[in-house]
Formats: C-alpha cells, structure tokens, sequence
C-alpha cells in the first residue's frame, strides 16, 4: 500500500511539481529543482520570504511615479502567476516594478513626490499607454527569440552596449534622487545609513533586505519628526479591489517609452543566465517564452494602471541562499502578494512614506542600478582599452546624464532614449569601418595571437630538429670507441654540405 508521501508526490507530478525527498530538509551540495518542492508549509514560508525580497523597490516605482501602490501590487501578482504558466513552470522568478520606466513615466506626467499633489489622471492615462507600447514590443521580442534564438539581439547589443544602457538608465535618475533628499534631509540621511549598516552587520536573508530595513527605519524617523500623514488612511476600507485606471495613447510619447525595452531584454536575459548558472541547466531554449511573459504581464499593467514589470535580481538573492529554486515557491510568492493587494488599507500605509525616505531609498537605488551596469562590464570583461567600447560608453553616459533632449515633428526623445541609442549606434558604425579599415582592435589582437602561435609551433619544430640532432651525434659518439673521435668533427673542420 502506497504510502501518504508517495501518493502526494504522484498527485504534485500531476500538477507539475514532485516532493524533493522527504520534503523537510535540503541535502548538502543539492537544490531544490524548478519542478520540485519541498512540503507545502515550508514552500509558503519561502513564498513570503520572496514576497519580502522584492517588497522595498516594487513599492518604490508607484510611490516615485504617483501610481497607486495597490494596484500595482496587483498587477505584480497577476503578472508573476501569468509568468510562471507561460515558462511551463520552468523559470522561477518574481516579476516585480521595473525602474527602468521611472524616467519615461515622470517626463510624462511631470509628478514629484515632494509636491503633495495628485497625479493627474490624462497624464497617468498617457503614460499607461506608454507602458504598454513598451510590452507589446516586448512581447513580440520574445516571439523571435522563441523562433529565431536569442544570437541576434547578442550580435546587436554585446555586454558594452547593455552595461551601457543599464547604467545610463541609474545615472539618469540622479537628480530625483536629489530632488527628494532636499525636503527632508536628516530623514535622507538616516535612510542611507540603515541601508548600508544592515548589509554589513547582518548575515543571511536581513542582510539582503537592507532597502525594506532602511525604508522601515527612516518611516519611523520620519514620524517622530512630524512627517507622515495618515489621513487618507483611515478613510481606506479593510477589503476592496485596488483602483484601476483605463490608458490613453499618443504616438508622440513613444521615443521615451521604446528604448526601455532594451533594458527589459537585458534584465531577462540576465535573469536567464544566472539561474542557468545556479541550477546546472541550460535555460536558453525559454529565453523567448521569459521574454513573452514579461511582455505580456507589462501589458496587462499598463491596461489596468500598474507600473511595468520585470524579472527582480533580489529574489536570485533569496534562491542563492535557500537553494530553493522551486517555482511552487513563487506562485505561494504570487498568490500573497494579490492577497494584500486587496487590502487597501494596507495600500494607503504604504502611500505615506515621505519624500525624505524616498530620497534616502533613491539614492542607494539608482546607484545601484548605475552600478549593475559597470558589473556587466566586469563579469564580461569588457576592453576599455579598445577605443570602440570606450566611446561606446562615453558618449553615451554623458547624453543620458545631461538629458540630452530632441523633439522632432512632435516626438519626445530625452537622455535615456538617446543615450541607449548612441549606445547601440556608436558601436555597430564603428565596428563596421575598423573591420572595413582593418583597424578593429579585436581583430588585429586576434591576428597578433594567431601570429604569436605561428611562431611558437615554428620555434617548436626548430628545437625538435636541434634535439633530434644532438640526439644522433651523441649515439654516434658512443658507438665509436671511447673518446667518439671517429664521428666527431675536429675543432675548425668543415661540415659536409645537406644533400
């Protein structure tokens, strides 16, 4: 007779999911598979443990945009289960608020926070259809990748174009940062502070949640100085559906919204790669279904009133620790996460952290976004040396750091859509003269090497020759009597010619 364990493993099979072993405890050197889970209290348990990871910065984008922080909660949940149905169950991730859209969005509406207006309903319903245009493209992108590979878009943007873009994106929305930090700067300061002290006096999941500890603490700094309003929050009911909000569109806004989308592809890949990693598998082959959800959740966001989403890198934090990489773990994630959606109450808290502690939050954040950039360089070891990737990321940088602004026939393009073109152009046009030139500095150190191997095998061979020429006259010399005089040349003689 079957065992209670074994007929909850045959029932999980069915439903996608096996029990990894007893479904207790984790062996050493092992990890819990995307297919597998372990016993359901302990895969809701690393669900919320997700939920939290991801909490601090997917909160941030709607209270830096405006946007309602229930809503796109909601959306984030909807999106993540939609997520995880469309990769087969496949790739675990969180599809969180992406920032990449916090600047296209804010040159939109024109919110700041430290207003205290509302944002303006046509402008939020513009920048919804900005968000969606973003989506569709992506969508679509993931449709080719899903049938053609994903080598064109590596051809198209190598990691100096996408260290590029990423950083560009970080750096862009410096001034914000700033702009927040100015109305309250000792509730800044406190923020920042937390946030670097919690990563280096604590170990483990409390290290890794150094934003939600910051944002906490400088919540509570803000209070004490008489900075928080909680009147809207009494007004709010217990239960209730978010607020949704229907999109408009206008085509002029395209150019700040469109560029995003390299963005989006880089964070999706990434997020490939580094499970891929993690696990021991090649995920490659769902690249295309990833990128295709992604898009299709960003979709649904827009339509709705939600901010765009993304793969987040703090729950690749959390799988890095667990070495649970179940994604029985993120639809508990998904499912928990619409559940406080649904608490506006719960929303309207969240909508009173003051500027101060969005500054201090902002600052760590934008840096870090600048940063993940430059660790692309890295991890790819990207050759500054070369002059190609170097003006590739000069030009760039500078043209989304100053916002470089273009308006032609009614179109917007701003420091973000420039820079991450120039980034893409200035490379491609000047791959292409240095390989018409002969100038490319890859290609030349590529001939250089082949030429160095060249002259080692040729070296090679001629130390053999001597070799084997030392070898025939020292048999000779033993084979000829004692002193070997019968074969050796005397002191002055001449060698007879080769034949």
């Amino acid at each position: 007779m079957e065992s209670h364990n074994e007929v909850v493993a045959e029932a999980d099979r069915r439903r996608g999911w096996t029990l990894y072993r007893d479904g207790k405890t984790i062996r050493p050197g092992e990890n819990v598979l995307p297919e597998e889970r372990l016993s359901w209290p302990r895969t809701i348990g690393v669900g919320a443990q997700h939920v939290v990871a991801m909490f601090g910065a997917t909160f941030l984008v709607p209270l830096l945009t405006g946007f309602p922080p229930s809503t796109t909660l909601f959306f984030t949940a909807i999106g993540t289960l939609l997520f995880l149905l469309i990769t087969k169950g496949m790739m675990p991730s969180y599809l969180g608020s992406s920032f990449g859209l916090l600047a296209p969005i804010g040159a939109v509406t024109g919110f700041a926070a430290t207003s205290g207006e509302d944002l303006d309903s046509q402008a939020m319903a513009l920048a919804q259809g900005g968000i969606i245009s973003v989506g569709v493209t992506l969508a679509l992108v993931g449709i080719l990748v899903h049938f053609a590979g994903v080598r064109w878009i590596e051809v198209t943007m190598p990691p100096v174009v996408t260290g590029a873009i990423v950083a560009l994106i970080g750096l862009n929305l410096a001034p914000a940062a700033w702009g927040w930090v100015q109305e309250a700067p000792l509730t800044a300061v406190i923020t920042i502070v937390t946030i670097l002290l919690t990563t280096v006096l604590f170990r483990g999941m409390l290290g890794r949640l150094s934003i939600l500890v910051g944002v906490l603490i400088g919540y509570v700094a803000a209070w004490l100085q008489g900075q928080v309003d909680f009147s809207t929050v009494s007004k709010a009911d217990w239960v209730g559906l978010p607020a949704f909000h229907a999109p408009a569109f206008d085509l002029g806004y395209l150019g700040l919204f469109l560029p995003v989308v390299l963005v989006l592809i880089a964070e999706n890949i990434g997020h490939v790669k580094s499970v891929s990693a993690m696990t021991g598998r090649d995920l490659d082959k769902i690249t295309g279904r990833t990128l295709f959800a992604d898009g299709f959740s960003t979709i649904l966001a827009g339509s709705g009133g939600g901010s765009g989403t993304t793969t987040y890198a703090e729950n690749i934090g959390v799988m890095a620790a667990t070495r649970i990489f179940s994604t029985a773990a993120y639809m508990c994630a998904g499912i928990i996460a619409l559940i406080l959606s649904l608490l506006p109450k719960f929303g309207e808290i969240i909508a009173t952290i003051p500027p101060g502690v969005l500054g201090g939050a902002a600052t760590v954040l934008y840096g870090m976004i600048g940063l993940l950039g430059v660790r692309i360089w890295v991890e790819n070891k990207v050759d500054f040396s070369n002059p190609i990737n170097l003006n590739t990321a000069a030009v760039s940088l500078i043209v989304a750091i100053a916002n470089f602004t273009w308006t032609p026939g009614g179109l917007k393009f701003e420091g973000i859509a420039l820079g991450s073109a120039a980034a893409i152009v200035i490379y491609q046009v000047m791959k292409a003269i240095s390989r018409w030139r002969g100038t490319d500095p890859d290609l030349l150190a590529q001939q250089g090497s082949d030429d160095d191997s060249a002259n080692q095998e040729e070296m090679t061979g001629v130390n053999e020759i001597a070799a084997a020429g030392d070898g025939s006259s020292s048999a000779g010399a033993s084979g000829n009597g004692p002193d070997g005089s019968a074969n050796q040349p005397e002191l002055g003689q001449r060698l007879p010619p080769k034949e």
